[in-house]
């Protein structure tokens, strides 16, 4: 079967990219590895992700909405709620906007923007979520399952047969 590996990297259309790079290597630890002029790539030295922030000639402005098609936001792993509590503190010394910490049916979201207002989020996962993990790692689980899984935890299917 033909599949992916994971995800490689992510590509932000920015309207300043000194900006954009300030807020990606202060607040998230990014490392610039290459600028192309109309581009610049950067690399998170623990995590091997990728990201590169666009300027693109002739762009639409104004700021990011997650109420337009395309991206609603972009999700970052985090390894617990505590580690979250730990980034609403770091987030409070760089005077980065973010909402409180919410405990979710799939676990712990702490969510926040970058300059030009795109939605971010750092979730950790809770019990629930790694259960479900380990289910589908385990390659046991068959579409039967799943669907039981979600009703023994309340949780609704996106729509009929379909997760």
């Amino acid at each position: 079967m033909v599949t992916f590996a994971g995800v490689d990297h992510v590509s932000f259309t920015v309207s300043n990219l000194d900006a954009s790079q300030q807020f990606y290597t202060e607040v998230l630890d990014f490392l610039p590895v290459l600028d192309v002029g109309y581009g610049r790539i950067f690399m998170h030295p623990e995590t091997g992700f990728t990201l590169s922030l666009m300027k693109h000639d002739g762009a639409h402005g104004g700021p990011f909405s997650e109420l337009t098609t395309g991206l609603d936001h972009l999700g970052l792993t985090a390894a617990s709620r505590d580690e979250l509590e730990e980034w609403e503190h770091r987030f409070d010394e760089l005077g980065v906007i973010y909402t409180s910490i919410r405990d979710m049916e799939f676990g712990y979201h702490l969510n926040f923007r970058d300059p030009d207002n795109i939605a971010l989020e750092l979730s950790a996962p809770n019990e629930l979520l790694l259960a479900a993990k380990k289910a589908l790692a385990d390659g046991q689980t068959s579409q039967a399952d799943i669907t039981a899984f979600v009703e023994d935890n309340k949780l609704e299917l996106p729509s009929a047969g379909k997760v």
